[in-house]
C-alpha cells in the first residue's frame, strides 16, 4: 500500500509513471551515484518526537555539543570575518527574510537590494554584469565553465591547481554532460603554471586567485594571453574580500569570474553560510549564456517613471522550462544583500584596509610559524593570502597535531596530508594570536 499522502508512493501510480518515462525501476535515478557513497540500508532515524516540547529538548541536546571557533586557524573555503552588526539588522527585515521569489505583487525592496549588490560587486570585480546569488562557490564555478563551453562550443575543460578536491569533485559532476576535465593539481614537483600549453580544443581554462593554498600565482596573465591564443575562455575563481589591495581577475584578462560571497558579511554558520557569484563583461556573446537570474533598472508601464526587474529573461529556464540552458531554482539572494550591505558598509578604503590587514598578517604567521622547530612554510617566498600551508617534519601527523591543539583550545588547519595542513588569518586574528599559536605548536611538535 501506498502512502494516503504521498501519490507517487502508490504502486500502480509509481508504475504509470515510470512507463511514462521508460525507466525499469525507481533505483534507475540513482545510477549516477556512486557505490562507494551508498548507504545500502535504511536510515538510523530515532523514534518520532509527538511533542514541540520535546523536539525543543531535542535540539537543544544537540545544539549544546558545537564547539564554538574561538581562536581558529581554520579557512580552506570558509572563513572567519567581523561583520558589522547592521548587516544583520538589514537582512532581518521581514521584506527581506521572509520574501521567497520577490514578485512585483510582493516586492518591497528586494529587487532594488539585489541590484545594489550587483552593481558594488560590478564596482569591486571590475565587471559589468554580475548574477544574483547561486547556492555557493562551488556551483558557481560549474555553472561559469559549463557558460564558457556554451560560448566556445568546445568540450574540454582544463582545471589549474591546487583546487580544493571537493569542489575539483562537484566540478567535474556539475559539467559532466557536456564536457571532459582535465586537472593539474600544481602540487607536482617543478610543475610551474608557466608551463601550461593551452590546445587548440580547449573551453576554458580555470585558475583560482588566491589557489587553494593561498597562494597568487604571477603567471596568471600569461595564462590569460595563452587561452585567448587559441579562442579558450579564462575562468578565475577569487576571494572577494582580497579584491581591495589585490587586483581583480578581469584586470589580467579573466574572461568569467566567480567565487563565494561568504567572506563578505555572512557568517560561516558549520559551512552552510555560502552563496556564489559570476560576473561578465557586457559582451551578449557571455551575457546569453547566464542561467541566473539579473536584475537591472527597466521602465514600468507608466511612462517616465523606472523599476528593478529581470533582464535578459528568455535565457532563464523560469521562462524556457527544459529548454532553459541550466535549471535555476532557488537562489541565495538572502546572502546576496548581506554581502551588498557589507560593501557598502567597508566602501574602497574599508575593502583595501582590509586586504592589506590580511595580506601582511599572512606574512607574519608564515614567518613566525616557521621559526618552530619542526615546522615549515613550504610557499614563505610567494604572495599568500589568508589561507597557508604548514608542513611538519617531526614525528606527529598534521591530524595528531590538531586534536592536541584542540585540547588547548586552539584549532588548527586542514590536514591536506600526513606533513602538511592548511591554515589560515584574517582580520580578526592578531600578532598575539599567531604567537599563542607558535608556542604552542613548539610544546607540541617537540
Amino acid at each position: 500500500m501506498g502512502h494516503p499522502y504521498i501519490p507517487n508512493s502508490d504502486p500502480e501510480i509509481k508504475r504509470r509513471m515510470l512507463a511514462a518515462i521508460g525507466a525499469e525501476s525507481v533505483e534507475e535515478f540513482y545510477a549516477d551515484i556512486p557505490d562507494s557513497i551508498r548507504l545500502h540500508r535504511p536510515l538510523d532515524l530515532p523514534a518520532p518526537l509527538r511533542s514541540e516540547a520535546e523536539l525543543v529538548r531535542h535540539m537543544d541536546d544537540l545544539l549544546s555539543r558545537n564547539i564554538p571557533a574561538r581562536l581558529s586557524f581554520l579557512g580552506a573555503g570558509c572563513y572567519r570575518h567581523h561583520i558589522p552588526a547592521v548587516v544583520e539588522e538589514v537582512a532581518n527585515r521581514s521584506e527581506f527574510l521572509t520574501a521567497y521569489a520577490g514578485e512585483p505583487y510582493e516586492d518591497h525592496g528586494r529587487f532594488q537590494a539585489l541590484w545594489e549588490y550587483q552593481s558594488l560587486m560590478g564596482e569591486l570585480l571590475e565587471m559589468d554584469v554580475v548574477n544574483v546569488p547561486t547556492y555557493d562557490g562551488f556551483q558557481a564555478a560549474g555553472t561559469a565553465l559549463r557558460m564558457a563551453g556554451r560560448a566556445t562550443g568546445r568540450r574540454r575543460l582544463l582545471l589549474v591547481g591546487p583546487i580544493d578536491p571537493d569542489k575539483v569533485s562537484k566540478i567535474v559532476d556539475f559539467v559532466r554532460p557536456d564536457h571532459d576535465v582535465e586537472v593539474l593539481d600544481g602540487t607536482e614537483d617543478g610543475w610551474q603554471t608557466a608551463d601550461l600549453v593551452v590546445g587548440a580544443d580547449v573551453a576554458a581554462v580555470y585558475i583560482e586567485a588566491p589557489n587553494f593554498h593561498g597562494v597568487l600565482d604571477p603567471a596568471l596573465p600569461s595564462l590569460a594571453e595563452r587561452a585567448h591564443a587559441v579562442g579558450a575562455l579564462l575562468v578565475v575563481g577569487c576571494n572577494p574580500i582580497s579584491l581591495g589591495a589585490v587586483a581583480p581577475p578581469a584586470a589580467y584578462g579573466a574572461d568569467i569570474v566567480c567565487g563565494d560571497i561568504q567572506p563578505l558579511g555572512i557568517r560561516m554558520s558549520f559551512g552552510g553560510g555560502n552563496a556564489g557569484f559570476i560576473a561578465t563583461r557586457d559582451e551578449e556573446r557571455l551575457v546569453r549564456e547566464f542561467p541566473s537570474r539579473l536584475f537591472g533598472v527597466i521602465p514600468t508601464v507608466v511612462e517616465g517613471e523606472y523599476g528593478f526587474g529581470d533582464v535578459f529573461y528568455d535565457r532563464t529556464s523560469f521562462a524556457l522550462r527544459e529548454e532553459g540552458k541550466e535549471w535555476v531554482g532557488t537562489a541565495a539572494a538572502l546572502n546576496g544583500i548581506m554581502a551588498g550591505v557589507y560593501l557598502a558598509l567597508m566602501g574602497p578604503q574599508g575593502m583595501r584596509e582590509i586586504g592589506e590587514t590580511i595580506l601582511a598578517l599572512t606574512r607574519y604567521a608564515q614567518e613566525r610559524l616557521s621559526e618552530v622547530p619542526g615546522v615549515e612554510a613550504p610557499n614563505r617566498d610567494k604572495v599568500s593570502f589568508a589561507d597557508f600551508v604548514l608542513r611538519f617534519t617531526g614525528e606527529r601527523t598534521a591530524a595528531e597535531i590538531n586534536t592536541l591543539l584542540l585540547e588547548q583550545g586552539i584549532q588548527g588547519g586542514l590536514a591536506l596530508s600526513d606533513t602538511d595542513a592548511l591554515y589560515c588569518v584574517t582580520e580578526i586574528h592578531t600578532r598575539e594570536d599567531v604567537d599563542r599559536l607558535a608556542a604552542t605548536l613548539q610544546e607540541i611538535v617537540k
